[in-house]
């Protein structure tokens, strides 16, 4: 069957081979390296295998207990966050961290190590699991958790799909009052102002994230929203009809005026939500999901999405450089996200995040220009010593992942050599 990652930027044809709770590792074809799919959300290359296998692992969707003291959950690979938010929500409980997207298996959430609005309070996806059931492609079967054979935790979380194929987790979700959040909407006028913000939100406030206007490099202004979870629950639930794009238009609608356009619009929308209002976990956490089929507006030719993070100390500066060389560009994003990283260690050898600044932000495939403003960003972060999140990557370069990810050669000593994927033959070579 022919897949693309979420990014739509190519259509490659991959052997489908559904993985049951019976199945084994073993393939027809050895030769060909596996890698287990999930939900396909990756932006890039990270869930493909176009000259290999890709073993879905959705049919892996069960719970298996769920200890209402403690609040552990066991449950298989494929089970969706979005199935564990409207299941325990309503119940009292609730993923401790999440992204922006609930549609992603728990496997893919733990392989990417994710995060979420709450980095500076909660940290990372793996730095609230408690253990991991992994099979190797020659048939080995790992337990290993924190404490007990850490180094494989430590290479499985964040670590890309690369060390096996993850069959059960554990983790502990978080007890809540309701399934609403108190928010507050600020704003801000530079980027001073956004990390003083940031500063002194992180003390009293578990949620913070941000929108900045990146189409122009006169303002630099943005939204600020931060969140506490709500004991009392809101009045009006979210609509159960979703928005959707029903088919890919023939150009990118996306461009220089429709992103300043949006900007505008967007900007000034929020003024009227300025100060204290409630929102649902839906519509806070998953703004993007009740449009269904978004990635479709940006054409038959795709988009990329290039996320960022720099060491607190280079923050300002890189961000700002960033944000100048974007606009120069006249490639503005439609959607960029600015949040701080607090200093929760991250567990796993490849997990993105560290502590400072991080900005993701979507560009539609414009070819050669799109490259060239890339090479240039990328040398932004290289010289801050930042780095980019694999999840979202599709063209890389591979030193500044080498010199982004100073683990990777710790990590290769647990990797499966029966496993491969697009972007471990691009940046590791294997």
């Amino acid at each position: 069957m022919k897949l693309r990652s979420w990014g739509r930027l190519s259509e490659e044809e991959h052997p489908y081979i559904p993985l049951s709770r019976a199945s084994s590792l073993h393939i027809e074809h050895p030769d060909k390296k596996i890698l287990a799919h999930g939900m396909g959300r990756s932006y890039g290359d990270v869930c493909l295998n176009p000259v290999g296998n890709l073993l879905f692992t959705r049919d892996l969707d069960r719970f298996l207990s769920f200890n209402p003291v403690s609040g552990e959950l066991v449950c298989e690979a494929g089970v969706l966050l979005g199935d564990i938010q409207r299941i325990f929500a309503p119940k009292g409980w609730m993923l401790p961290v999440t992204p922006g997207t609930q549609y992603v298996t728990m496997a893919g959430a733990l392989a990417n190590d994710v995060h979420g609005k709450n980095h500076h309070s909660q940290g990372c996806f793996s730095s609230h699991v408690n253990w991991l059931k992994l099979e190797r492609t020659d048939g080995e079967l790992i337990t290993c958790s924190p404490s007990e054979k850490s180094g494989w935790f430590e290479a499985t979380a964040g670590g890309l799909g690369l060390t096996g194929v993850i069959k059960q987790l554990s983790i502990n979700l978080k007890p809540i009052e309701s399934s609403w959040l108190d928010t507050e909407t600020l704003f801000f006028s530079n980027l001073s102002e956004f990390f003083q913000l940031s500063e002194e939100s992180e003390a009293n406030w578990e949620y913070t994230v941000s929108w900045i206007d990146c189409s122009s490099n006169k303002h630099k202004r943005g939204i600020f929203i931060r969140a506490n979870h709500s004991e009392i629950p809101g009045e009006t639930l979210p609509a159960g009809r979703k928005l959707g794009i029903p088919f890919v238009p023939p150009f990118s609608l996306v461009n220089g005026l429709s992103v300043s356009a949006f900007n505008q619009a967007y900007f000034y929308a929020h003024k009227t939500k300025r100060g204290m209002n409630k929102s649902h976990y839906q519509s806070y956490f998953y703004p993007l999901d009740g449009i269904l089929n978004w990635n479709r507006m940006y054409g038959p030719r795709g988009f990329y999405q290039y996320q960022l993070v720099i060491p607190r100390q280079a923050g300002q500066p890189a961000i700002d450089a960033v944000l100048d060389e974007i606009s120069t560009s006249g490639q503005g994003s439609f959607l960029s996200v600015l949040k701080t990283f607090g200093n929760k260690p991250s567990p796993g050898l490849l997990s993105f995040p560290l502590e400072g600044v991080t900005l993701a932000l979507d560009f539609p495939n414009r070819g050669k220009k799109t490259s060239q403003l890339f090479d240039r960003l990328d040398a932004i972060v290289k010289e801050a010593k930042g780095r980019l999140y694999p999840a979202k990557d599709a063209r890389m370069p591979e030193d500044l992942f080498t010199n982004g990810y100073p683990n990777l050669s710790q990590f290769t000593a647990y990797r499966d050599p029966g496993i491969s994927s697009g972007l471990s033959r691009r940046l590791m070579g294997w």
